[in-house]
């Protein structure tokens, strides 16, 4: 028969068991007896899940985390020692340890779909604005080069609108490549110049 601690009143008002049968009922699972833990589940359920729900807040995770709590406990019940501590301890911590490991994913999953979210989000932009902009760059471009050498403004076009290589600028110019290279300098100096870039 088991014994009632009637100092222990349970949220809803009915006894609670002493802890000592729960270790007991907790024991029998570890030697695999399916009786002992459907009274096991039907004793530490409702703290359990209370427990849980107390972290969690959402009932349906809630009892998710308690399923897989008492999951654990079928499969792990043989790692219970009662010389280290008392049973509903043991499933409390459990059922604790997995709650935080809930919260601590779904706020990662959180995390990452903000983060995505974010990187996806098409940013809006005024093409008239942007196309107006790139029409006067254009014309400043344009105005600034009319101040280069006709040797570097030859070289400039041919490697920067014409997407030659330096190489390819020595070949067609007929010119030794150092010479591209110091046209393509001294031309891009002045042009940074001549558009007031720093």
């Amino acid at each position: 028969m088991l014994k009632l601690v009637t100092s222990d009143i349970d949220h809803d008002g009915t006894p609670v068991e002493a802890l000592d049968s729960v270790e007991s009922l907790l024991l029998r699972v570890a030697d695999g007896d399916q009786r002992s833990f459907a009274e096991l589940y039907d004793r530490v359920a409702p703290r359990v899940l209370g427990l849980i729900k107390r972290l969690l807040i959402d009932h349906a995770q809630s009892e998710e985390v308690a399923q897989e709590v008492f999951l654990e406990i079928w499969r792990t019940a043989t790692r219970f020692d009662p010389q280290r501590g008392a049973a509903l301890s043991w499933v409390l911590t459990m059922a604790h340890r997995r709650a935080v490991d809930r919260i601590r994913a779904s706020q990662s999953s959180h995390d990452r779909d903000i983060k995505i979210g974010i990187r996806d989000v098409d940013r809006e932009y005024d093409q008239v604005a942007e196309s107006v902009e790139i029409r006067i760059e254009h014309e400043r471009v344009k105005r600034a080069m009319t101040q280069l050498t006709e040797l570097q403004r030859e070289a400039i076009s041919l490697a920067y609108y014409g997407g030659y290589s330096h190489s390819e600028v020595a070949k067609i110019l007929a010119i030794p490549i150092g010479t591209v290279k110091t046209r393509l300098r001294d031309g891009m100096i002045r042009l940074r110049d001549e558009m007031g870039v720093a």
